[in-house]
């Protein structure tokens, strides 16, 4: 079976934003990273490098793979693709940046879209706002959506009223203030489902009702320690069930992924991920994959 519902399943097509169609040059990244919230301004020829090693692992194989273009309307930022839309059975929910500096990526990537011929089921609006980076599937029928200071209500809301009618239930996962407004603190931030009964979470951030409802849906964890949760232990991007893709730099993490029956691969992502706060699901737009 091939679905967008899922987070686990083989990818078989999915978007990215290179590495040169975001960042440009150096002027570029000079300009944007302080206002962006970055820890450091990324090195641009060292970020080409290690783009070109992240980009190896969708080459390998038969994933139709497709490449945002460069876009004057938008930052940075875009290279973390993920957040501007959502990928549904039913058409892309394009969405509504809760950050500021992301304001122009939704329509940006809407019109990437469109000129391939992928459906747009709808997009949400003001005073709705909604990132990718909350929304995770836990099944086909069910979707998590966290709300943060990226997210909220409203674009919860819109969000329901697009998929509740298709039978999909919309879990709401209120999450803590942590770092504030400014911060990059998505539900992903804390839960990356790698397998159907398998997820990379980190409990000391996330909410007991949303860990119980995970475990009684028979999910077990692959906990992430406080050591690595600044350095995105818990950002991985399932390739296939238990084919892990994740920033290096993660040895505990990645040895418990490893004891739990997972195959791991590692990049180096000082410039790309880390800087920007964004592991490899959020350099990523999956569409279909096969459960």
């Amino acid at each position: 079976m091939k679905t967008c519902h899922s987070e686990y399943g083989a990818i078989q097509s999915l978007w990215i934003k290179p590495a040169e169609n975001a960042f440009i040059n150096q002027e570029t990244l000079h300009s944007q990273w302080n206002e962006l919230n970055y820890l450091g301004e990324p090195i641009y020829q060292e970020t080409l490098t290690e783009y070109k090693e992240f980009q190896s692992h969708f080459t390998q194989g038969s994933i139709e793979l497709h490449s945002f273009p460069t876009d004057g309307s938008v930052m940075m930022d875009s290279i973390y693709c993920r957040d501007a839309a959502i990928a549904t059975d039913f058409g892309m929910i394009i969405c509504n940046m809760g950050k500021g500096g992301r304001i122009n990526e939704p329509q940006a990537q809407a019109k990437a879209y469109r000129a391939v011929g992928t459906a747009i089921l709808g997009a949400i609006t003001a005073p709705g706002t909604l990132e990718g980076g909350d929304v995770a599937w836990l099944d086909e029928k069910t979707l998590a959506v966290g709300h943060t200071y990226r997210t909220n209500p409203e674009g919860i809301k819109q969000l329901e009223a697009r998929l509740t009618p298709k039978g999909v239930e919309v879990i709401t996962v209120a999450l803590p203030h942590y770092k504030g407004p400014s911060d990059v603190f998505h539900l992903m931030s804390i839960l990356s489902p790698v397998d159907k009964d398998l997820a990379v979470i980190y409990s000391p951030l996330m909410p007991i009702k949303f860990r119980n409802l995970l475990i009684d849906r028979g999910f077990r964890f692959v906990e992430v320690p406080e050591e690595e949760f600044d350095s995105m232990g818990c950002n991985v991007l399932a390739l296939s069930p238990r084919e892990c893709l994740m920033v290096a730099g993660n040895p505990i993490t990645e040895a418990r992924l490893k004891s739990a029956g997972c195959k791991v691969i590692t990049y180096q992502g000082q410039e790309i991920s880390v800087k920007g706060g964004g592991g490899p699901t959020c350099l990523t737009r999956p569409m279909l994959r096969q459960i």
